[in-house]
């Protein structure tokens, strides 16, 4: 999904799952939802750790230290943390590598384009380049 610059990430995350289809090996209706989504501290909210549950998506997202904080003030009434699988966690930096690996081109780091057609095209065009030099 594209957005504007200045809106923030976890703002598009139920747009994101509705738009994710991924086509069966053999036939049949694609996946329409993942077995997991593994984010960073920003996407750590109670709205985006109910959609997640409501849609039977398993969330590892570490928790903000204020939200820590607050859960041990309340004590009793705070609540137990969230479930966090750190093994699933470490596999989030392949996508933090593939996102600065894109950013060395320079169209895509600063979005010359005003047309998001043609913004995302580039977007394409760079990983394809980025996959053909890793697959020789």
């Amino acid at each position: 999904m594209l957005s504007t610059g200045n809106t923030a990430d976890c703002t598009m995350l139920p747009a994101v799952l509705d738009a994710i289809r991924v086509p069966r090996v053999a036939s049949g209706r694609p996946r329409t939802r993942p077995d997991r989504v593994v984010a960073d501290k920003a996407y750590s909210s109670r709205k985006i750790r109910s959609l997640l549950r409501r849609r039977g998506v398993r969330a590892t997202i570490p928790e903000r230290r204020d939200q820590i904080a607050n859960r041990v003030r309340r004590a009793g009434r705070g609540g137990r943390p969230p479930a966090f699988d750190k093994a699933a966690y470490k596999g989030r930096n392949v996508v933090e590598r593939c996102f600065a690996r894109l950013k060395q081109f320079r169209a895509v780091a600063t979005r010359f384009d005003k047309l998001a057609t043609r913004y995302r095209a580039g977007v394409v065009i760079a990983s394809l380049i980025l996959w053909l030099r890793a697959n020789p």
